[in-house]
């Protein structure tokens, strides 16, 4: 090769070395561009990402599971953050999902039914408790009233749109008493024990602890016999505008509420304790309701047939407007609990 020829590829291969501070301008503004971007949306993801889980819990002894989570700490120990707000009743903790204060609720599928025929944007994501004896009918032993069928013609309280509403209208059905000769008054559950105690209702048809307030509170107070004809279920119930995005906290949560339940089985009495202290109540409490709940992570087929069955009860009795009731389905999204508990999912989808 010459001289010449060996000089010009010399300086030809020079001239396509990029030293520092000669990068071409242009590209160099791209660049940096590129990259702040990228921790721009970087920064929006793990700020997105970093928002507790918002849950509206009931103080309700259903809500028990969320009580031992958070007292033994397996949600920090699921990796969860979570930011949770207490309420008075499952209407109320749904409520909050709605006006997007919550992510989660803690409510009994009666309140999924009633707002089924508003609205769709929600769905249950699990049951975690279970119970035939949750809802009950309290008077006065003054009254004369000793059995349901005894109600026709009286005042009674409840939370219409809730659970204790359609444990009033069954119970009543059974002991052949049409629900329109009752005069049923609505009204909040930390106003029940007043009125009945004024006698400005004759009973009041509300779920635990507001019985157990009435039978303390008032002297001649008395439970009448319980309806089996309902089985209550408390779930877990999730704003649509999360699911997909926030599984994996789904899953961290349905995992620690399965860990709680685990602990109300093998510590009953530590579970007591933390159930005394979170519902500021007595063992004497305790005793009279813990025999009453079945603490366990499902999906079954029986919460869809309740709710079509409350569904068809809440459109012949004219408490929602609809001809049709919704396909249920539409309200179940069981892939984070398929992630904890696949044997738990029974359902027909």
């Amino acid at each position: 090769m010459r001289k010449s020829e060996m000089h010009f590829r010399s300086q030809a291969a020079q001239r396509l070395i990029v030293r520092p501070g000669h990068i071409f301008p242009e590209l160099r503004k791209r660049t940096r561009m590129v990259l702040l971007v990228t921790v721009q949306l970087l920064c929006v993801c793990f700020a997105a990402t970093a928002q507790p889980l918002r849950l509206s819990v009931s103080t309700t002894p259903l809500s028990l599971p969320i009580f031992v989570a958070e007292s033994q700490g397996y949600f920090v120990a699921e990796g969860l953050s979570l930011k949770i707000d207490e309420v008075i009743g499952g209407h109320r903790t749904l409520q909050q999902v709605f006006d997007d204060k919550a992510d989660v609720a803690t409510s009994s599928e009666a309140v999924v039914m009633f707002n089924s025929f508003k609205r769709n944007d929600y769905a249950v994501i699990a049951t975690f408790v279970t119970s035939d004896d949750d809802v009950r009918v309290v008077t006065r032993a003054g009254k004369g009233i000793a059995a349901v069928a005894q109600l026709r013609g009286r005042r009674v309280a409840t939370v219409t749109g809730a659970a204790s509403h359609y444990y009033l209208d069954t119970s009543l059905l059974l002991s052949g008493v049409d629900p329109k000769q009752v005069q049923i008054r609505s009204l909040q559950p930390e106003l029940m024990v007043q009125a009945l105690e004024k006698n400005e209702v004759d009973a009041i048809a509300i779920w635990e602890p507001i019985p157990f307030q009435a039978l303390t509170g008032i002297a001649d107070a008395t439970v009448l016999p319980k309806s089996r004809a309902y089985l209550l279920s408390f779930n877990l119930i999730v704003s649509k505008r999360i699911l997909g995005t926030r599984d994996d906290d789904l899953v961290k949560l349905l995992r620690a509420v399965e860990r709680a339940q685990r602990f109300i089985a093998a510590e009953p009495a530590k579970a007591q304790a933390i159930l005394r202290a979170r519902l500021h109540a007595d063992q004497k409490f305790i005793d009279y309701l813990w025999p009453r709940y079945n603490y366990r992570l499902t999906l079954a087929q029986t919460l869809l047939t309740t709710l079509e069955g409350e569904a068809r009860w809440a459109r012949e009795e004219g408490h929602v407007k609809g001809e049709r009731s919704p396909n249920y389905l539409d309200f179940i999204y069981s892939a984070p609990l398929r992630r904890v508990r696949p044997d738990a999912v029974n359902i027909l989808e």
